[in-house]
Parts: C-alpha cells; structure tokens; sequence
C-alpha cells in the first residue's frame, strides 16, 4: 500500500500524449489546444464608437454642430468631420475621420433642423481604438488551454476557426460482479443495479474524453478477459470498478497479467479507495477501481481525471477554496488520508452525512471533497480547509 501523494505522482508523471487533429471551433468544447492560436486582425479593427451619439471634434464642443451624416454599425463613414460640424453615429460604428470624440446621445439638445447642441462641460473621448484590445498577430490563446465558451468566442474573432487541437482519449468502462444488473431491470433479493459504470461514463463525458461501456464481466476468468480484450481494442484507458482485491472470485489481477499489463501499485492508503490498481501495456493505461460508487467517483476526481487531462495535454489544477469548518468533525480511525464529502453553507463547510463508500446519495448534495490527513482525527469548528470542488 502506497501513500496517496505517490500514486498521483505516479500517475501524474505519465507523458504520453495523444496525435493532433484540426477541427472545427464549433466543435472544441472541451478540447485542448495543440498550439497558440494568433489573431489575423487587430481588434478592435478601426477605430469605433463605444455608444450611441455623435462623432465630433472635440474643440468644437462649444459650437452648435451641424449633422452631416448618420452611421449605423457595419458602415463607412462617407464623410470627413470639419470645424462645427458632426455624425450621428450607432455603437460599434467606425469614427469618421476628423472626429476624435464621440457624444453621447442624451447629453445633447437638438436646437433646429441638422442641429445639435452639446449640454455638458467635460467629456470622454468613447471611442474604442484600432487594436486597443488586440493587435494583429498577438496571441490569444496559448498551447494547452481547455477550451471553454469564452475560449470559442475568442476563436472566432480571431480566425480560429480551425484549431488545431489533441484527439479525445478514449475511456473504456467495465463493471464487475454476477450480483450486478442494470438500471432498467429490478434487482432480485441478491442483486443490485449497475450504477458505478453509468457514474463513471458522466463523469468522462464532462473531461471531454470520448466513454465506451463495454458492459458488465461476470466473475469468472473467461468473462473478465473477454471483456477486458475487447476494452483494450479501441481505447486509450479502461475504468473497471469492482473484482479489484484479492478475494476467492476475483480474477482481474491475474488476467491483467495475461494481457501484459504491468502494475504501477495495487493500493493506497486512502480513503475511500484503498483497492484501487493502475497499470500500463504499450501506452494504454488501466485504473481497477473499487466497486463502491463514491470511491470509483472520488479516486475518479483524484487520479483518472488528471491523466485524461494530461494526455491531451492540459496541465489540470483542481479548484480549491480555503474556508472554515462550521462544525467540528471527529473521525475514530486515521491510519489513511481521509476524503469527505462537504457543503458550503453562507461561506463555511459543513460535512454531509455520509455512511461509508456505498452511500452514493452522499454525493448528491455535495460541493467538494475536503482531505483529513493520516494520523488526524478532528477538524475543530473554524479551522480552515481546503475544499475540493467536483
């Protein structure tokens, strides 16, 4: 059994990546750029009105102006502003040349026909600058971003809009165990529902990766290696949750063998999800999680998230936010680093009931994890923490 910060370095210190691909910008959601994306045009590319009013010089502000044209947006002006004279010009509309300022529409008094007054003393230019926001050939988005809405926006002003981008990893699941059935059938006295595998598949689809359920491998060898053959044809990574120890009726750690696999460690002291196992054979890697869904969601969050990112190239940092404890919480055993479930409750964190790594309805209410180091016992009331956000 390792420590939990050596499996994640472990896993962490995997340096494969997947092959590059361009695609179109609608598409790339949650894909991770391949390289720097750089603006094909300054922007803004003119000089443009910040708001609605009247393009002028701003020497003449004294004077009674005279309207010489109106520019709506996505017009050239066709006039050039002289003394006394002024535009009556749309936001986003290019300042007519001579015009160094532009007025604001209720801060004028129309005084007869074309005419205009200014009412106010002083004045701001409103007028947004070619290239103030981006010069042509900066770069706007850097080699490893995870691209985000705000990210498609900023591709499509820029002319990206053909990233180029690293493939999807894809994501096997299987799930272990004849007391399994699923979700659209009623379990009988010994079984249960088949939960963790769909959990799982959600919880891939949101790194952006690309899932496969392979389906549910009955406790035998012949099962397990049927299942786990076809996982390794077309993915990057298999998730088997379940059949992961060392009882009578499980025969995942001898069939990974078989198939080549050579484990990096077999379990951690952490909990929930001690018998967890990572492996790797010729750059495809294996996570044995255990068959209870909040510890196959949270070593999920902890460890399979961070090498899904990382092969696509995206140096992934989870959120943490530090606040106080709203109550104290004590625990009875510590000999393992401790994930728990929390809320946060007008700025503080309280933990959600939880009976152990089955209760799967703990996690429905939750904000993040919080981590209760080996050899601690109590969080007292105020002390300050770390919350993981999910």
């Amino acid at each position: 059994m390792i420590l939990f910060e050596e499996a994640l370095n472990i896993v962490s210190d995997i340096k494969y990546k997947k092959d590059t691909e361009h695609i179109n910008f609608i598409s790339s959601l949650n894909r991770v750029l391949a390289e720097d994306i750089k603006s094909d045009v300054s922007m803004p590319p003119f000089d443009k009105s910040a708001v609605d009013g009247y393009a002028c010089r701003k020497e003449d502000l004294r004077d009674i102006l005279t309207v010489v044209e109106v520019i709506p947006a996505g017009k050239t002006p066709e006039k050039t502003i002289y003394k006394g004279q002024c535009s009556k010009i749309m936001t986003g509309a290019p300042v007519p040349e001579g015009a160094d300022t532009v007025i604001m529409v209720e801060d004028i008094e129309e005084v007869g026909n074309n005419k205009i007054k200014y009412l106010k003393d002083n004045v701001k230019d409103n007028v947004c600058y070619l290239g103030e926001d981006i010069e042509k050939g900066d770069t706007v988005l850097r080699k490893g971003t995870l691209i985000q809405p705000q990210h498609i926006a900023v591709l499509a002003s820029a002319g990206g809009y053909k990233p180029l981008v690293y493939k999807q990893v894809r994501v096997a699941v299987i799930s272990t165990g004849d007391e399994l059935v699923e979700p659209e059938i009623t379990p009988s006295t010994s079984q249960i529902r088949n939960s963790n595998a769909y959990q799982l598949l959600a919880q891939i689809e949101k790194t952006g990766a690309l899932p496969e359920y392979t389906g549910i491998a009955l406790d035998t060898e012949e099962s397990t290696r049927e299942m786990l053959t076809k996982a390794f044809e077309n993915n990057d990574v298999v998730l088997l949750t379940g059949g992961v120890s060392m009882g009578d009726f499980d025969h995942v750690p001898k069939v990974l063998k078989e198939l080549g696999v050579k484990l990096k460690f077999k379990s951690i002291a952490v909990q929930p999800g001690r018998p967890t196992v990572f492996g790797e054979r010729e750059k495809q890697f294996i996570f044995g999680l255990p068959g209870n869904p909040v510890s196959s969601f949270v070593q999920f969050e902890l460890l399979v998230k961070p090498l899904i990112y990382g092969m696509t190239g995206f140096e992934y940092k989870p959120v943490a936010i530090k606040l106080p404890m709203g109550k104290e919480y004590i625990r009875k055993k510590s000999k393992r680093l401790s994930w728990l479930p929390v809320e946060i409750t007008d700025g503080e964190v309280f933990p959600l009931e939880y009976h152990g790594s089955a209760h799967i309805n703990a996690l429905t209410g939750a904000d993040g994890l919080i981590s209760i180091a080996i050899g601690e016992t109590k969080l007292e009331e105020g002390r300050k923490v770390d919350v993981r956000l999910i």
